[in-house]
């Protein structure tokens, strides 16, 4: 289907949805009118609704987020082929969508797609982004391909995979302490007038743009098998949540999709703003994090964002410990998935909720990022063998396969 234009109209409060602001300029603090000191409201991206072409999900997934631009902002950056990840299903039939196929092995293609299409849009020279993972490796690829600059707020302990990353799409790294990463990004905005394309709030906002490029993981699902029962996924700032829960309301508001999927949100259990905004029932929460493995999604600013998505679909949030997700990560291992830890997390909900037996139709777990991406992937070496028979042997008896 040929790429039809972009039906954005303009950007709407999460904190008030009366409060609307022209499309241009991409907010990228939130919204200025309802956030308070303590919790900074996101804006969404509203469409002309009515307008939307027929046939648009009558067409099947694959790679370049371009199939589906009329519900997406203006796509002024060029492709690197995200999106179109594979479905594959477990023995239990629990759905598992791979984002780790994507251009630069994960999610964040879709997100980084949009935001550095604003960057295109506004003429802006170059991006400025705080990560030290994922984000950064996707914003420098997109950035790249646009042919702008790109800054990365970077930590020195990021995982080797990342740190090649950006260094071959030649981004500017930076890396500073956690707790300057923001102050900088807005420093660094300001006086440069590079786009930041990351977060820059007390509680997380993030980029106005940047939740609409995940709505794509839900139409690709909704192609694949209609409107699954529920969704789990890798909790962070929530901005994945928000988009896969809001690309199933706007299949339910145009009447392709019968109801929403509920939505669980997967955080570890040594944080988990999320869910404890959720209990407190305060719009965001921020929390004290302690040490985890699963470094991707270990955040301590929550957004509005996430709660929204969890509250409206019926959903809960789930908090996983580290055994929990590293059987995750095993189970899918053994299916021939090598996924980041964080990305295991979603498995680990459902796990922990009694699989999908639980529910009454298909359930699908995001699966964000390769296992390349891990923090100790190319700190082990194996040693030499002796090529002798009789040792060779004993391995394989010891593996349990007869000789």
């Amino acid at each position: 289907m040929t790429a039809a234009p972009s039906l954005a109209t303009s950007q709407v409060s999460l904190g008030d949805p009366e409060v609307r602001y022209p499309l241009w300029p991409a907010l990228t603090a939130g919204c200025p009118a309802t956030s308070t000191p303590e919790t900074a409201y996101p804006v969404e991206v509203d469409y002309d609704y009515a307008a939307v072409p027929a046939g648009l999900f009558e067409q099947q997934p694959g790679p370049g987020l371009d199939r589906w631009a009329p519900l997406l902002p203006p796509l002024d950056a060029p492709t690197l082929g995200e999106g179109g990840t594979p479905l594959l299903a477990l023995p239990d039939s629990t759905l598992v969508k791979d984002e780790s196929r994507n251009p630069t092995w994960s999610h964040k293609d879709r997100l980084n797609r949009v935001t550095v299409s604003a960057a295109v849009h506004q003429g802006a020279g170059g991006i400025v982004v705080a990560s030290s993972g994922n984000h950064g490796a996707s914003a420098a690829a997109y950035a790249a391909r646009a042919g702008l600059r790109c800054v990365v707020l970077a930590s020195a302990s990021s995982p080797p995979a990342v740190q090649s990353f950006l260094n071959a799409y030649g981004a500017v790294v930076l890396p500073v302490p956690a707790e300057a990463r923001w102050p900088l990004l807005r420093l660094i905005a300001e006086r440069t007038g590079l786009h930041p394309v990351s977060n820059h709030t007390r509680t997380h906002t993030g980029h106005g743009f940047g939740a609409e490029g995940y709505k794509t993981v839900a139409y690709e699902l909704h192609a694949e098998v209609g409107t699954p029962a529920a969704v789990f996924v890798p909790t962070g700032y929530g901005e994945l949540l928000y988009g896969v829960w809001k690309g199933f309301a706007e299949l339910y508001r145009l009447g392709v999709a019968a109801r929403v999927p509920r939505v669980f949100s997967c955080e570890p259990a040594v944080g988990g703003p999320l869910a404890a905004a959720v209990r407190t029932g305060t719009p965001a929460a921020v929390v004290e994090v302690g040490p985890t493995e699963a470094y991707a999604i270990d955040v301590t600013n929550g957004g509005h964002r996430g709660v929204r998505a969890v509250t409206a679909s019926g959903g809960a949030p789930l908090l996983l410990t580290d055994r929990e997700v590293r059987a995750a990560q095993g189970e899918l291992a053994a299916q021939g998935m090598w996924t980041e830890f964080s990305s295991a997390i979603g498995l680990a909900g459902l796990r922990q909720l009694g699989g999908p037996a639980a529910f009454d139709g298909p359930v699908v777990c995001v699966s964000t990022s390769s296992g390349f991406k891990d923090l100790r992937v190319g700190t082990e070496r194996a040693e030499a063998l002796d090529p002798d028979w009789a040792v060779v042997a004993g391995r394989l008896k010891a593996a349990g396969i007869e000789v």
